[in-house]
């Protein structure tokens, strides 16, 4: 499954409130490590694909998403289940995120 691009707070929020686990890249395209990593999440969203939602958020575009939850390093990855965070990965770690991926979506 492809991963998601954000288009608006509205978007957001419906997949967040879908009820299932949510996998949310945090990042900036003025970013390097996020230009790095953002193959492997989107290698990622294909690997568990049926298991989770990936989405990513341009922390620049959507300021209202990012700031009532701390992100303040990118990438922040986030997993959330029943709409309510549970993890978080920050950095371009492929090993911890995907421990952290295996986690929630296996």
């Amino acid at each position: 499954m492809p991963v998601i691009e954000i288009g608006s707070i509205e978007a957001y929020q419906k997949v967040i409130n879908s009820g299932h686990t949510i996998i949310v890249d945090f990042y900036a395209i003025w970013c390097g490590p996020c230009k790095v990593i953002s193959p492997k999440f989107e290698e990622f969203s294909d690997k568990y694909s049926g298991k989770a939602y990936f989405i990513k958020v341009d922390v620049d575009r959507f300021p209202n998403i990012v700031q009532p939850l701390s992100v303040s390093a990118m990438p922040t990855f986030m997993v959330f289940k029943n709409s309510q965070k549970v993890d978080e990965v920050v950095g371009a770690d492929v090993k911890k995120l995907e421990l952290m991926i295996q986690k929630y979506a296996a």
